[in-house]
């Protein structure tokens, strides 16, 4: 099911056939992100994230999104720590104009004045949405205190001071040095053939600007005990997210701590969730999610709450964690959390959408495709022990660090209830 070709200017074109679909999605993927910016670029590849939209000599901004919406599809991009996508879906007879459409967006748009201008007001307003939404500015807190002083520190957005440093010849030169053929890979899942895709692809190669793939800077982690970090703010809950520090996408402790995760706080039969919401009341979400990069990770545990609920919370959030330490959990939560995995998996992979992101994350993130079914074979492997194994690995003192959005004036007495 899954191909991958390398162009002899070291482009990439890999596929996902799906020729029961009526639909193809298309991603120019680049492993270039929000890691690789130097503080005072902090931002910058979201800003060419939105510039690529605003129109290159062959097409403005509304023929941009008319090109591709008018043949009944979609367009739409995102920037992570890693990795930059820019993506479209459309009946499989439009792909041509698909590709066509984020390859003339990479390559020709013309970042003009006006246009940079424009763009960095309204990253300004997206900043200031965000920062008005605690549930997402906390998440954004928290990595500063898991990443303190570092790039995964720092917002994808950038500053409203670091996007006016963020000049046109700025982003020209970090979109020139970083969005080469060695970092980038256009991948096609849904109706189509590995070869026309390659073939289309090859025709517009050369245009591309050649190079290796930018490199960052290693996480660094240096923490002896639990770190608190308190906003406080006039607000109607405490949203909270406690973040502990874990393994990155190449160790093979993922797979025990994926199913570990699902057994803490992925669903709503999540001990979390029955713990802290159906038995207690204390919150009305409560959930956990582990993220992987290329050299670390991170488990993160977040909810929204009555103040007033905060310790009795996390005296309990304590508790389950430690319990997972000590005792490793039955046979019948094992096969339930690992079907629940297995079943997320499958359901997920029948768009086309979600088969483009599996493929482009895969090359980004490993250099190769691994299959569903490996995956799955991990996954079978993990045995309850396993799971105990890496919460003793990871659920220490020394790993957690919890950040707020509260009306509580002081963190005294926060960092004593993750001391278990």
């Amino acid at each position: 099911m899954y191909q991958f070709t390398r162009l002899p200017n070291g482009l990439t074109v890999a596929t996902a056939e799906m020729p029961h679909m009526a639909s193809v999605s298309v991603g120019v993927w680049v492993g270039t992100g929000a890691r690789c910016e130097s503080a005072p670029l902090n931002g910058a590849c979201h800003f060419i994230e939105h510039l690529l939209f605003k129109g290159t000599p062959k097409r403005s901004s509304e023929e941009i999104s008319q090109a591709v919406e008018g043949v009944g599809g979609y367009l739409n991009a995102f920037t992570s720590e890693e990795m930059t996508c820019f993506h479209a879906r459309a009946g499989a007879d439009r792909f041509d104009t698909l590709l066509d459409v984020l390859v003339d967006m990479l390559l020709n748009s013309k970042f003009t004045p006006a246009d940079i201008a424009k763009e960095r007001d309204v990253i300004k307003e997206e900043i200031a949405m965000y920062l008005d939404q605690p549930a997402q500015h906390v998440q954004e807190l928290l990595n500063a205190t898991l990443w303190p002083g570092q790039p995964l520190g720092r917002s994808v957005t950038g500053t409203a001071a670091s996007l006016n440093a963020l000049t046109r010849s700025k982003l020209l030169d970090y979109l020139r040095g970083n969005y080469v053929t060695g970092a980038t890979v256009i991948v096609v899942a849904g109706n189509i053939r590995h070869q026309q895709a390659v073939a289309a692809v090859a025709r517009r190669a050369r245009h591309f600007k050649t190079g290796p793939r930018p490199v960052f800077e290693p996480a660094l982690i240096a923490q002896r005990s639990p770190r608190v970090n308190l906003l406080s703010k006039k607000t109607e809950q405490t949203q909270l997210a406690l973040g502990i520090h874990t393994c990155s996408r190449h160790d093979d402790r993922r797979f025990a701590l994926r199913l570990l995760n699902v057994i803490l706080g992925e669903n709503m039969s999540s001990r979390l969730f029955q713990v802290i919401r159906e038995d207690r009341g204390l919150a009305y979400s409560i959930y956990s999610s582990p993220s992987f990069y290329a050299d670390t990770g991170d488990l993160v545990i977040s909810a929204g709450l009555d103040t007033g609920n905060v310790k009795e919370t996390l005296r309990l959030v304590g508790r389950e964690l430690r319990r997972c330490t000590e005792a490793p959990p039955g046979a019948a939560e094992l096969r339930r959390a690992r079907d629940y995995a297995v079943g997320q998996m499958d359901l997920s992979l029948e768009s086309t959408d979600n088969q483009m992101n599996w493929v482009g994350e895969h090359l980004l993130g490993y250099g190769q495709i691994f299959s569903p079914a490996e995956a799955k074979q991990r996954l079978q492997k993990v045995t309850a022990g396993d799971i105990r194994a890496v919460a003793r690995d990871f659920f220490r003192p020394d790993r957690l660090n919890l950040a707020l959005i509260s009306p509580l004036k002081t963190d005294r007495g926060l960092a004593k209830l993750l001391s278990f």
